[in-house]
């Protein structure tokens, strides 16, 4: 329940600025993108454009850790 708690708190702040989203935005997709180093750029792109949703959601609260901590 916690770390649902959490990832609400972290969506809605995306949310609310859009700043720290495009950040969250970037942050995840280089990420992904280590992640899946087989895809070629334009692979990587389509899986981008369909998977991003999840993959924002999932990676809400990461994102908005690693924003806190590059930010200090």
């Amino acid at each position: 329940m916690e770390r649902d708690n959490m990832m609400h708190g972290a969506r809605t702040a995306l949310n609310k600025d859009m700043d720290i989203r495009a950040w969250a935005e970037n942050f995840l997709k280089e990420k992904t993108r280590e992640e899946n180093t087989q895809m070629s750029a334009e692979e990587f792109e389509k899986y981008w454009k369909y998977h991003k949703p999840e993959i924002m959601h999932a990676g809400a609260a990461e994102a908005m850790a690693a924003w806190r901590e590059q930010a200090r």
